[in-house]
Formats: C-alpha cells, sequence, structure tokens
C-alpha cells in the first residue's frame, strides 16, 4: 500500500470576485462583456460540478456602480447556486460598491455607513472580513478602527487558523496605473497581522490572478467573474480584457493552503478525458490510499 503524501483537503472554499454587476444588465463600458452572464457561468459550473464547498468567498465589486438594483440580481443569481451546493455565502465589500445599498439587498447587518467587517466560522477555520474601501475614491486603505477590531479579533487564535478577506491586495501591483488605487498604509496593517494566526489573505481588485506574501502570509488574489487584464501588453500599459475571466478554489489542509486559478473558457478535450469513477479505479489498482487527515487541527502551525 502506498499514501498519498497530503490527505483530503479539510476545508473547501470558492473565491470570487470582482462580479461589477451594471445597474442594469447591459455589456460593460460599451465592451461585449456580460457580467450575469460569465456569474451564471461560473455558478452554474460549480453545481455541475459536485463540488461541495464551504461558503463562496466574494471580495469585494459585487456592483459596478452601487446600484441597489445590481446587488438584487446578484442576489437572484447567487441563492440558487448557494442552495444547490450546499454551502454560505460572504461577502467582501469594494471600491466599486455602496456600503447602504450593499447592506439593504443582501441583508448584512450594521448601519448604512458603517465599515462591512464580520467574523465567520467554518468548524475550526476562521474567516475574517475587513473593508478596505475609502468612500468616494477608488484606492484602499484599513482605517485605525478596523484594525483595533482586528487586533482584538486576532488575540484569540482559531484552532485551524484564519483567512482574511480584503479588497485591495496588500501586494505590489504589477501594472503601472493601478498604483493610484493601490492598499495605502499597508504598513499599519502588517503590524497587527504579523504572527498572527492567518494563513492565508484573499483579495481582488486588480482583475487579473496574482500571488504573493504580506507580513510572512500568502496572498492570492483572485481574477474577475466580469472582465480581465490583458498582462501582455507594452511595460506601463494598461487594458482591460473580455477574457481571461475566472475565479480560484481554496482547498485547506493540516499544513498547506492551495489556491487554484479556475478560468471562465472551456476549451476543447487534449488527451483522454478521466471520470471521477474511474479514475479512483486507477488510483486503487496502483495500491494507492488516501491518507487520513491528522488528528491535530494544529498541525498547521509547525
Amino acid at each position: 500500500m502506498i499514501l498519498t503524501e497530503h490527505s483530503r483537503p479539510s476545508h473547501t472554499f470558492v473565491h470570487i470576485s470582482d462580479t461589477h454587476l451594471p445597474g442594469e444588465r447591459a455589456p460593460l463600458y460599451g465592451s461585449g462583456a456580460d457580467a450575469d452572464a460569465n456569474l451564471a457561468s461560473v455558478l452554474s459550473r460549480l453545481v455541475s460540478s459536485g463540488l461541495r464547498p464551504d461558503a463562496l468567498l466574494f471580495t469585494g465589486d459585487l456592483a459596478d456602480r452601487g446600484d441597489a438594483s445590481s446587488y438584487r440580481r446578484l442576489r437572484e443569481l447567487v441563492a440558487p447556486a448557494v442552495d444547490a451546493l450546499g454551502c454560505e455565502v460572504v461577502w467582501a465589500m469594494g471600491n466599486h460598491d455602496e456600503r447602504g445599498a450593499m447592506r439593504a439587498e443582501l441583508g448584512l447587518a450594521g448601519g448604512a455607513s458603517d465599515a462591512v467587517v464580520e467574523v465567520r466560522r467554518f468548524g475550526g477555520m476562521r474567516v475574517i472580513v475587513l473593508d478596505s474601501t475609502v468612500p468616494g475614491e477608488h484606492w484602499g486603505r484599513v482605517d485605525e478602527a478596523q484594525l483595533e477590531w482586528l487586533a482584538a479579533e486576532l488575540s484569540a487564535p482559531a484552532p485551524e487558523g484564519s483567512l482574511l478577506l480584503i479588497h485591495h491586495p496588500p501586494l505590489p501591483t504589477v501594472l503601472d496605473l493601478a498604483v493610484t488605487v493601490e492598499l495605502r498604509e499597508q504598513s499599519a496593517l502588517a503590524a497587527v497581522l504579523a504572527g498572527s494566526d492567518v494563513r492565508g489573505i484573499l483579495s481582488g481588485h486588480v482583475h487579473h490572478p496574482s500571488f504573493g506574501t504580506f507580513a510572512g502570509i500568502p496572498v492570492a488574489a483572485a481574477s474577475s467573474s466580469a472582465y480581465g487584464q490583458d498582462l501582455a501588453q507594452p511595460v506601463g500599459a494598461t487594458r482591460g480584457q473580455d477574457a481571461a475571466q475566472g475565479y480560484n478554489l481554496v482547498h485547506v489542509y493540516d499544513g498547506t493552503i492551495v489556491h487554484s486559478v479556475v478560468g471562465l473558457e472551456v476549451g476543447a478535450d487534449v488527451g483522454e478525458p478521466v471520470a471521477a469513477e474511474e479514475a479512483g479505479r486507477r488510483i486503487a489498482r496502483r495500491g494507492i490510499e488516501w491518507r487520513e487527515r491528522c488528528s491535530s487541527v494544529e498541525r498547521w502551525m509547525n
């Protein structure tokens, strides 16, 4: 018998960002990008896959202009998928969102102008939502009140660690123009996160997959489901495109977290497609068995 190097994941999340639903359903910015259809495709593929995630994690820019009608359509698109997947949904605020309309239409607690922050628990794993938006601006900042709240929350570690959701990624930007809309005063956030139980930071905002570390913590920025960025432009240039849309799968293991980019486009088969049942038979024929999960939920800390 051969044991796999890793057990099955303890938690699975779906990280979706920058859905940018317009006030009335229409192509975005005069292009052919249909934000509603793209999100519907993401959700349909998830339901068809048989995946049973703990939650759908949305990291901001849910609406394109903060219209109540956008959040209403978002809720109507997401609710049936959440029911079919048997999971929860977590919403974070983005710079295109409007706090009052978002709270009212998505049923979030708090005052209309309050920062959208939340703590959710999935077994021993904690998901913390921060609000990096500055009303009337597209750059981001985590204010002192949130930093104090975050420090207090992190003072007691969760058994399986924490994930932090924040729209603006605390990473360098590879697009020059994006420095005008980046997360500012990052050192203050780093000081709170250093040495904490946060195992991963999930963001969006930049409309392309991006990965790095911040205060020693892995950061994963998901692409947009609405439209992508063309990173093959001449250095210094920026071009949005009706392509490269996607989302991330987040698999939590005892010792690591794996972020996998899933593109919206589906191509033709290459090689032999292998169904799940056949994959299981082939694994068994090779004498391979899945390793049991570690009994200690604190293994990730080692």
